[in-house]
């Protein structure tokens, strides 16, 4: 009797791409036969240690595993051997000499991946007026004598006070070991910096000798998936540089209530996300400081955005009882910080303000998406929406505005698609299938050119075609239901299979192939229903603050986020993923939560203004909302059941229905919960 081989699960960040194989497969091997980019060029003898990986330890609910480094098997000699030689670090492992033991969720580091994911969240051309909370005073004081017997850092503020008039005057204690020293090397010139925002009081925060030209501040959006940070000159309000990375916390969660669920599962771990999140930042500010010319101590003040879980964990608070109801935030209003309580790397006396979170998954982030867009300060009905794991909504005008946020779930990033990536060189990112031969052409990203076109071969060869990151699913399902590959249920038909030898039978469904260069994309059934339950959450949360709203009809969409950004708003559409809408009214508008992050950094006004709103905003709890669920399941049709969109059906040709047969086990006859957030 053949004796069964043990399993193991696999999971590796970021990229979210998992397996199972047999225990005593090198960890190399698994990544490879994944896709997964593990540089590595010595041919697995453990002598160039490029293929380094770290293990993420714990207990991963939604992977329903416990991720533990004993389920690696011990270090070979050629590792042993290369960490005594190169000093490997202590938390890492040479993926080539590492054989599988057990369920593993790998970690390939940021400065391993050298083919590693695109950060589309570049800083929006915007012109805010500078009022910056820091102001430069350069003043002179007198020498001291043994006749007025003042001190020095007295002194100073008396000059500083009648500098500015500002009679309240407080002086940071971080500069008081340090202040007779700058006076004397500036001989008795300096320049100083005031913070001054409303409920804290003016404060010297930092103090140079002479003249000081320039200072900055930073905005930092803090996203689920990636971190955008911003350089900006609090002088002139000029955006000076812009920097990305990925969120290295995915290694604990590719989604929000993942990393809740790992927190709650694993209490003692919460320090590691959030000292994973502030390393992040910290690298970005080295490298935003260092495109300039400028020093980590030029930087006096910086805001910070987020959805709520990573507002929290970036602030070291747990963020466990916003993973069930009534989803209590710790802190939801809006605060001043000292940059050194969390362990920025700024100078000491930088300050931090937090945007306001709107409610328990409508956060910071969707707030400085509110504020750089103004729906409130406009006629026009106006749909906003940040498409991520957790998409927030924020629907109306300047008479009533409302927000509400859907559990998506990761499917629009690359994670729960079989052949699923995020964006990264080597991804489909766009797709068009005919309608005649049902033959696909696409784009992947770092090749211009489309599959079909001249150069397109030998261009690919460089980055190779890896999978399909969110952009590509998204039109792949759509074009897939324009050709009648798929059924308004989202069933794929395997009669086409008569067609084309691409839809191939997988058993009780079926599959379409789109590519096959060394790995296979296909789109698979469970790929498609995946993407129906995401878009299907995201518009069952907009239909109900219609509902409340009282109003189905909309002037304007706007799709904020890296994701948001890149969806083509007609595709966006024939899935259902947003209501209909005439299609020039709808677009996207980049990064909208860093614009907003930058214009509350580098003007006051802005500060206040998006704290009245947020307070004036209705919040609409979806999970409490009966008319949710029937909105759900009425949204998993393509593009609704129910819904008949007539500025889509003006602009495109849709499908005759097509149903899909009743007695089919894909067609659909399984019922779905309503998920979690996440």
């Amino acid at each position: 009797m053949t004796e069964t081989v043990k399993q193991a699960k696999v999971v590796f960040q970021p990229s979210g791409r998992r397996g199972t194989f047999p225990v005593g497969t090198p960890l190399l091997d698994a990544a490879r036969s994944l896709g997964v980019y593990v540089e590595s060029v010595c041919g697995g003898r453990g002598i160039c240690g490029r293929c380094q990986i770290s293990i993420s330890e714990g207990t991963f609910a939604k992977e329903n595993l416990t991720s533990a480094a004993e389920n690696l098997e011990g270090a070979t000699e050629a590792e042993t051997r290369y960490a005594t030689l190169r000093k490997l670090p202590a938390d890492r492992r040479l993926s080539c000499q590492a054989k599988i033991l057990g369920d593993l969720v790998i970690d390939v580091p940021t400065d391993a991946q050298t083919n590693r994911q695109v950060v589309r969240k570049r800083a929006e051309a915007r012109n805010i007026e500078a009022d910056s909370p820091i102001s430069l005073v350069s003043v002179s004081i007198a020498e001291p004598d043994m006749e007025t017997p003042r001190g020095d850092i007295d002194r100073l503020r008396e000059a500083l006070i009648a500098e500015t008039g500002i009679a309240d005057l407080t002086i940071d204690p971080v500069l008081l070991p340090r202040v007779q020293t700058i006076l004397r090397k500036g001989n008795w010139q300096v320049t100083a910096a005031i913070h001054e925002d409303r409920g804290v009081l003016p404060t010297l925060v930092a103090l140079w000798p002479g003249e000081k030209p320039a200072v900055y501040g930073l905005a930092v959006d803090i996203g689920s998936t990636t971190i955008a940070a911003h350089l900006c000159n609090l002088q002139n309000g000029r955006t000076v540089s812009s920097a990305g990375t990925s969120n290295p916390q995915i290694r604990f969660g590719e989604d929000l209530m993942s990393r809740v669920s790992y927190v709650q599962m694993n209490p003692s771990k919460l320090p590691d996300l959030t000292k994973a999140v502030r390393d992040a930042i910290n690298a970005l500010i080295g490298k935003l400081v260092g495109d300039v010319g400028a020093e980590r101590t030029d930087v006096l003040d910086a805001t910070f955005v987020g959805n709520p879980v990573m507002h929290h964990l970036f602030l070291g608070i747990d963020p466990v009882e916003l993973g069930g109801a009534p989803f209590a935030l710790a802190a939801s209003d809006a605060m001043v910080l000292n940059a050194r309580d969390l362990d920025l790397e700024l100078n000491p006396g930088a300050r931090v303000y937090m945007l306001p979170c709107i409610a328990g998954h409508v956060g910071a982030d969707a707030a400085a998406a509110t504020l750089a867009e103004s729906p409130y300060k406009l006629d026009e009905i106006t749909l906003l929406v940040d498409v991520g794991t957790n998409a927030e909504i924020v629907l109306g005008n300047r008479n009533r505005l409302l927000a509400a946020s859907s559990p998506t779930g990761p499917a629009f990033e690359g994670a729960e698609i079989s052949s699923g990536q995020r964006a990264a060189p080597g991804a489909i990112e766009r797709i068009r299938i005919d309608k005649e031969t049902l033959e696909p052409r696409f784009k992947v990203i770092g090749v211009d050119e489309w599959s079909d076109e001249e150069g397109f071969a030998e261009k690919v060869d460089t980055v190779g075609v890896t999978g399909i990151c969110g952009s590509g699913i998204i039109e792949a399902v759509a074009e897939m239901y324009l050709a009648g590959l798929i059924t308004e249920d989202g069933v794929i038909d395997g009669s086409m299979a008569e067609r084309t030898s691409r839809v191939k039978s997988t058993g009780r469904t079926f599959s379409y192939l789109i590519a096959d260069d060394g790995v296979e994309i296909s789109i698979l059934q469970t790929d498609i229903r995946a993407i129906q339950l995401a878009k299907g959450a995201l518009y069952a949360g907009v239909k109900l603050l219609q509902d409340k709203l009282g109003t189905y009809d909309l002037d304007r969409i706007r799709l904020a986020g890296a994701f948001g950004s890149y969806i083509d708003p007609k595709y966006a559409m024939i899935l259902g993923l947003i209501p209909d809408c005439p299609l020039e009214g709808v677009s996207g508008v980049g990064n909208a939560a860093g614009t907003g992050a930058r214009m509350a950094l580098l003007n006051r006004g802005y500060r206040r203004e998006i704290e009245q709103t947020v307070r004036d905003i209705e919040k609409i709890e979806t999970a409490l909302e009966p008319k949710f669920q029937e909105h759900f399941v009425n949204a998993m049709a393509l593009p609704n059941k129910v819904d008949q969109f007539p500025h889509l059906r003006a602009a495109v040709e849709l499908p005759v229905r097509k149903e899909a047969d009743a007695g089919s086990d894909a067609a659909g006859g399984e019922r779905r919960r309503r998920r979690r957030r996440g």
